[in-house]
């Protein structure tokens, strides 16, 4: 992981620190297309992730193991979340150089809409691939 980085939403009410990864990866799920108003590009920052003191962070539970946080000042797309807070993926736009994380992974991308394509070679992954990550170990297995 990289340093600790500071980055805030829109309005400057939320302010967060956190230890990116050095690259970012893409979600072109419906829920994060709704939320992000596009593909989600998003670094993982696992459970580093914090705020200020007062910043008014909102929380909308999106599914039984995870959540999205948003400003409630502004409505910033901030990021998303595990239910148990072990993971996060930061949107790269709250940094000041959103460059600095190469995008290198795209998931759900069987979802992604026909109308845009990223240039470059990333890693993809389908929605079945992704949750087959992170079910839960079958009984008896």
């Amino acid at each position: 992981m990289s340093d600790v980085q500071t980055g805030s939403c829109l309005c400057g009410a939320c302010t967060l620190t956190a230890k990116p990864a050095p690259e970012a990866g893409t979600c072109h799920c419906s829920m994060c297309r709704k939320f992000s108003g596009g593909m989600f590009i998003g670094v993982q920052c696992g459970d580093t992730l914090r705020f200020d003191d007062g910043a008014p962070v909102k929380v909308y539970k999106s599914s039984d193991w995870g959540e999205r946080l948003f400003c409630g000042a502004c409505g910033s797309t901030i990021a998303w979340r595990s239910a148990d807070g072990k993971m996060s993926a930061v949107s790269i736009m709250l940094f000041d150089d959103p460059g600095q994380f190469p995008v290198v992974s795209e998931i759900f991308h069987d979802e992604k809409p026909a109308s845009y394509a990223l240039a470059g070679e990333t890693h993809k992954m389908t929605g079945a691939e992704v949750l087959a990550m992170f079910a839960p170990p079958e009984e008896g297995a």
